[in-house]
């Protein structure tokens, strides 16, 4: 393990904690652990496009490799001596999530995916961490895997907590339910409330307004992350028709898609649409960047949001990078590590839940 000045912002007066980030992405669940105290030596992740934005914004070693080919032995050099041991990890949730559910015709509990879900289960065994978390989709609670995972948690002698959480109570500037989960060997652990963490609420506006003007398919020559997609002329004119939080019934019917006027597509308001700015974005799912894929066009300007925009939104800092300078902005790989992400806001909760946890426990000696 090479030596590298780790990010730490723990109080003082805390026991240091110390944490190693499964399928880590782009960093989100480790910046705002490392925002909340706690020290992250270590992200690991399959995705090579995430390498860059994990290490030259968090400063924390990346390791490119499947869960499947991690074993205690890989970790346990990345954990402090004498420091509480955090496993953290957010399984790619695409199986469980509700757009799956809905639109996919497969049953998530013969996919494979849900297999990465036990391979935290092992690596847990094999480490015996003091603490544990796991943030994703809420459907996953209703699968026979998560069940799995809590008995096997329980049976190592772990207290767990788990709730389905609105990040916009938590200042998130977004209408998104996520799954958390808890984990300890000390005693009794909970999620912070949004009193607790001393959150308030955003909109789009306080979020993305003052961001510069740019039309479709531009971006802002200071910040190549500040780039839209292109629109077709009919889906410009589409746009202009589009009131901020209505949906395509407003349009003319002439610019009406075809599938939409039929009986079965009528079902389906939330595509081609403009956010509203004094509430919270929709979910910011890995196609934000496309108007036709959600409620993501701008509320004013005639373009979808930018890949900043998606994001800030998504509490990435607004000088987060994402791609070397001077490389090419690719849509969809940068799109789908945003929108994959763990909301760094919650992370930084889900960080300073822990941090609260291990100053109780230690009181109580």
């Amino acid at each position: 393990m090479s030596q590298r000045n780790y990010i730490s912002r723990k109080t003082p007066s805390l026991p240091k904690v110390c944490a190693i980030d499964l399928f880590c992405g782009a960093g989100g669940l480790t910046r705002g652990l490392a925002n909340a105290g706690i020290d992250v030596h270590l992200g690991i992740d399959c995705d090579p496009a995430c390498e860059y934005p994990y290490t030259v914004n968090n400063h924390a070693e990346f390791l490119l490799r499947t869960i499947e080919k991690v074993d205690g032995e890989t970790i346990f050099p990345y954990f402090t001596k004498g420091a509480y041991r955090l496993l953290a990890g957010c399984a790619p949730c695409q199986t469980f999530s509700s757009y799956f559910q809905k639109y996919t015709q497969k049953k998530s509990d013969d996919d494979k995916r849900w297999g990465l879900l036990l391979h935290f289960a092992r690596l847990i065994k094999e480490i015996e961490p003091e603490l544990v978390t796991m943030e994703n989709v809420p459907g996953l609670v209703k699968h026979k895997v998560f069940q799995t995972f809590l008995n096997r948690l329980k049976r190592a002698k772990y207290k767990v907590s788990y709730e389905i959480v609105n990040c916009e109570d938590y200042g998130i500037p977004q209408h998104r339910s996520r799954l958390v989960l808890l984990a300890s060997r000390l005693g009794n652990i909970e999620l912070l409330t949004p009193t607790e963490f001393s959150a308030k609420k955003l909109t789009v506006r306080e979020a993305i307004a003052n961001l510069p003007r740019i039309d479709a398919g531009t971006g802002d020559p200071k910040d190549s992350l500040h780039q839209c997609s292109e629109l077709s002329p009919l889906n410009l004119q589409r746009i202009r028709n589009s009131k901020p939080g209505g949906t395509w019934r407003d349009w003319p019917k002439k610019l009406v898609a075809d599938c939409h006027k039929k009986q079965s597509g009528k079902t389906y308001p939330s595509v081609y649409g403009r956010m509203e700015w004094d509430k919270a974005s929709p979910t910011i799912t890995t196609q934000f960047f496309g108007f036709g894929n959600g409620r993501f066009g701008h509320p004013e300007q005639d373009r979808a949001i930018s890949l900043r925009e998606g994001a800030i939104l998504q509490s990435f800092p607004r000088k987060y990078r994402f791609l070397p300078p001077g490389e090419p902005i690719q849509l969809k790989s940068i799109g789908r590590m945003i929108g994959n992400a763990v909301p760094v806001k919650l992370g930084e909760v889900i960080g300073k839940s822990i941090l609260k946890h291990i100053e109780k426990y230690h009181s109580q000696r």
